[in-house]
């Protein structure tokens, strides 16, 4: 049996829902307020059973943030009995994940804000996990931010958190709203606007940054800005010495590094490829500077680290930004009970649910 740490719940006031608001059915696509109201209407409390799958292959994410619009925004969830997986756990299409029984004018409204909740986050998570089985357990940082609204990172930063531990790899992500849900802060480079802000002078704009960083902080310089990124990093390694971490490869995908233009004609040469990352590591080795790390962002996906990792391409960390946040993981809820017998649509019935846990 799992321990009780393990599959301990986050708080439902973590997630600072607008209880009111999605307790009116403000969030709920019309349809399930309007269904609700003509039950009510008619004196009808259908006693059902919901029950909630996807339909591929996949890790959860964002059940304990959907348990808590249920307990929290329902109309009576003491009425109500939920069984349910956990956040993590990796799931097979058309398994139950959920199942919601009781009266159901208590919970009608909420299908929309539960389901959306759960495609989300189980999207982040999934994707997070197939990143960092491609990366062999390197470090990721979680860099998607500034693609997407600002009120989705919380949820998705501990998404990528729980990805973390089902894969037993370190997450870093970049802002503090991202960490908030597990008390972690968000971790960063010196940035291609601090050394504009410098004049273009990388070195100059690293050695400000370092002098300054709090003493714990793993100082990371991007090397790109002048498109010469061996170079680059060889001087800010001189000029940072042992308070240099790493350095973070980051040239765009229309771009040929200058340090390649006399090699083209046998691979890709643009954005950060792998002799771009060779070429890097080996001046730095040559240098006296082994223990400098190598951080590669920009474009890369799950097929490029994979390609990178078959290599044996010499990275100590992935960013990886917005394919983290791309594709779907939808879900379904569909009553598959009600009173007792059998009401599931043609094609749907109850499924096996003996992997689901109570709620409490």
């Amino acid at each position: 049996m799992a321990t009780t740490n393990k599959r301990a719940r986050l708080d439902p006031a973590l997630f600072d829902l607008p209880v009111e608001k999605m307790r009116a059915g403000w969030y709920s696509d019309a349809y399930f307020n309007h269904a609700r109201a003509t039950l009510l209407q008619d004196g009808r409390h259908p006693h059902v059973v919901m029950q909630v799958f996807q339909k591929k292959h996949a890790w959860l994410g964002g059940m304990d943030e959907a348990i808590a619009i249920l307990k929290l925004c329902s109309h009576g969830y003491d009425g109500l009995e939920i069984r349910a997986l956990h956040d993590g756990d990796e799931i097979s299409p058309y398994e139950p994940v959920m199942h919601i029984e009781g009266d159901y004018t208590t919970f009608a409204h909420l299908e929309t804000a539960y389901l959306g909740t759960l495609a989300r986050r189980t999207l982040i998570t999934t994707n997070v996990v197939h990143v960092l089985q491609a990366a062999n357990g390197k470090p990721l940082i979680f860099m998607p931010a500034r693609f997407d609204h600002h009120r989705v990172q919380a949820g998705d930063g501990y998404a990528a958190y729980v990805a973390g531990r089902i894969v037993g790899a370190e997450i870093g992500v970049t802002s503090d709203e991202q960490a908030s849900w597990w008390g972690g802060s968000g971790i960063g480079t010196v940035p291609h606007a601090l050394i504009g802000a410098y004049g273009g002078d990388t070195v100059l704009a690293a050695q400000k940054f370092a002098e300054w960083a709090p003493a714990d902080m793993n100082v990371t310089v991007l090397v790109d800005f002048e498109n010469d990124s061996v170079n680059t990093a060889l001087a800010v390694a001189a000029a940072l010495g042992d308070r240099l971490w790493g350095v973070r490869l980051d040239t765009s995908e229309s771009l040929v590094d200058r340090s390649l233009v006399g090699e083209l004609g046998d691979f890709k040469p643009t954005g950060v490829n792998e002799r771009l990352v060779w070429k890097t590591r080996e001046a730095l080795d040559a240098a006296g500077y082994e223990r400098v790390r190598i951080v590669v962002s920009g474009g890369f996906t799950v097929d490029k680290i994979r390609q990178f990792e078959d290599a044996g391409v010499p990275v100590d960390a992935y960013g990886v930004g917005s394919s983290l946040i791309r594709g779907s993981n939808d879900f379904t809820a569909d009553i598959v009970m009600t009173d007792g017998k059998p009401s599931a649509k043609f094609g749907r019935h109850l499924r096996d649910g003996s992997r689901l846990e109570p709620v409490e």
